[in-house]
């Protein structure tokens, strides 16, 4: 089986294959109302590659979205919002040789035993990076939802191939430069030492990891239900439906392992009349809960 749905109250189930007619989602939970249009969505989808030929895939698609229903005179009914992006690019026969085949840090052979020799190999189906546009489709609405409760969420590249930034940027500077360049990171200097390293790596006939990292303001204190649909637990489950993430980690993460208690507690004062802290290393989640500092976490 197939686990093609995430959520509860707000539901996204994915649909489509990397060679298939195309990649969607399916969006239900989202209230009547908001408005939507097709330029909100497809402005994050034309963000999603750097259009820059060097360094991102060969295969080029358009990314071009549809809306197919649960929006009428650009503000959402509250029926389910189904989204269809048609893959324009798609050649199959590269994949003819693959077939019986299976690549090394790919999901071909698993996939191959699971489901009996019957799945979509052609660029990894559904296991594809592909399925990311269905993803940032459907996420754009998710922010636009969130955006009315004054919750932001930034994204950028903290580190590629060994080249990293040495702290979260300012917000302001997340929000301003991270579209700049095509490495998506908000330090123009590491971006051109990250493209350097991409471009190396090419010429090699070889790849780089990188981290990516997030952050939500505004997060009002106590989202999350411990034990088991704790914050940071939903979060990372999602983000591992993204098939080439490895680990995930918030705040400090793993370095916390590396800090006494006292250096790796985040002590309380009260700023401007509420409660926060000095630092952030829980990366704004505790016990599950947010608590009300921005939520930080890696990719």
């Amino acid at each position: 089986m197939w686990s093609n749905s995430l959520g509860k109250a707000f539901t996204v189930t994915c649909f489509g294959e990397s060679h298939g007619p195309g990649v969607g989602a399916t969006v239900d939970g989202c209230p009547a109302g908001l408005s939507l249009t097709i330029e909100d969505l497809q402005q994050a989808l034309d963000l999603r590659i750097p259009q820059e030929a060097e360094v991102v895939s060969a295969r080029r698609e358009p990314d071009a979205v549809e809306i197919f229903s649960g929006v009428f005179q650009n503000y959402t009914t509250g029926a389910p919002i189904t989204l269809n992006i048609r893959n324009r690019d798609a050649k199959s026969s590269d994949y003819d040789q693959l077939k019986d085949v299976v690549r090394p840090g790919h999901a071909d052979y698993p996939a191959m035993v699971k489901y009996g020799g019957f799945s979509d190999y052609r660029g990894g189906g559904r296991l594809s990076g592909r399925m990311t546009a269905a993803f940032v489709a459907a996420g754009a609405i998710a922010r636009k939802l969130l955006s009315q409760s004054g919750v932001e969420v930034l994204a950028y590249t903290r580190e590629i191939g060994g080249v990293a930034l040495d702290a979260s940027p300012d917000p302001d500077d997340a929000r301003k430069l991270t579209y700049e360049n095509s490495m998506r990171c908000p330090d123009s200097v590491a971006a051109k030492k990250m493209r350097d390293v991409v471009l190396s790596a090419k010429a090699d006939g070889d790849s780089v990891g990188g981290v990516v990292e997030c952050t939500a303001l505004n997060l009002p204190v106590g989202v999350g239900e411990p034990l088991f649909d704790a914050l940071d637990s939903e979060l990372a489950k999602i983000l591992f439906g993204i098939p080439a993430v490895k680990g995930v980690e918030f705040g400090a993460g793993f370095q916390s392992s590396r800090l006494r208690g006292s250096e790796n507690n985040d002590q309380y004062e009260i700023k401007e009349g509420k409660i926060t802290t000095l630092t952030n290393n829980s990366g704004g989640v505790l016990g599950g809960m947010s608590t009300g500092m921005p939520l930080l976490l890696r990719v």
